[in-house]
């Protein structure tokens, strides 16, 4: 069954070129030429990705990622001419699986729909996604963190880094480490996504058990920490 395409972008030619492509890579496709259409269409056709523009009309990318993310966690690659790192961290802290900026190279954009999905469906077919720890419990395969007894709201990827970082006690990532292995691509610049989403873990995890800690290693990046169990 071939995997489905849900492209938003109001330029013509580049829709039409990412159409061409796709289709010639065996993806089911459709196209909407606004934000407001997108969302119709996201829910009708129910894309296993979606290609998203940020400047559109009717709505913007922004809002059309945030309509998605309250219901969703479909993979989103955003494209857009916007190339600052600011977009950059926006795009990401608000739910997006990777960002590409115009112009690009056709094969770039397959080679990161490709990534993007083998993510998706490398933790889909790996068994249960929950570890448990005192007063912790985090739940990909429900998208639930539940700490001390009661769930707490929490984005996609502020939970995708916790479990990856929990997932291996005691070793220290580094923040490229993390925005590639939680982000899955390369990100060069700025990590400061890392951090950001970090401060926002820390405040709903501070003090809530003695037995693990979200900890800084200075000048390297950071890690989960166990204590161990002494008794």
């Amino acid at each position: 069954m071939p995997r489905k395409v849900l492209i938003v972008e109001d330029d013509s030619n580049i829709a039409e070129l990412l159409r061409l492509y796709l289709e010639k890579e065996d993806f089911e496709t459709e196209v909407a030429s606004d934000g407001g259409k997108g969302v119709e269409l996201f829910r009708s056709f129910h894309p296993d990705l979606v290609l998203l523009d940020i400047m559109l009309p009717v709505m913007d990318g922004w809002s059309v990622l945030k309509k998605i993310r309250e219901t969703d966690k479909t993979p989103v690659i955003m494209l857009t001419a916007k190339g600052e790192t600011s977009d950059k961290v926006a795009g990401l802290e608000g739910g997006a699986d990777d960002y590409i900026v115009k112009p690009f190279e056709t094969k770039e954009v397959l080679a990161r729909i490709h990534a993007v999905l083998r993510r998706y469906g490398a933790e889909e077919g790996s068994g249960e996604r929950k570890l448990t720890f005192d007063k912790l419990v985090i739940n990909l395969d429900s998208y639930e963190l539940v700490v001390d007894g009661k769930r707490v709201d929490t984005p996609p990827k502020e939970l995708e880094l916790l479990y990856h970082l929990a997932a291996s006690p005691n070793r220290v990532f580094t923040r490229n480490q993390l925005l590639d292995e939680v982000w899955g691509f390369d990100y060069f610049g700025d990590s400061r996504t890392v951090d950001v989403h970090i401060k926002r873990l820390r405040e709903k995890l501070e003090g809530v058990s003695p037995q693990w800690c979200l900890k800084t290693v200075w000048g390297v990046g950071y890690k989960f920490e166990l204590q161990e169990d002494k008794s």
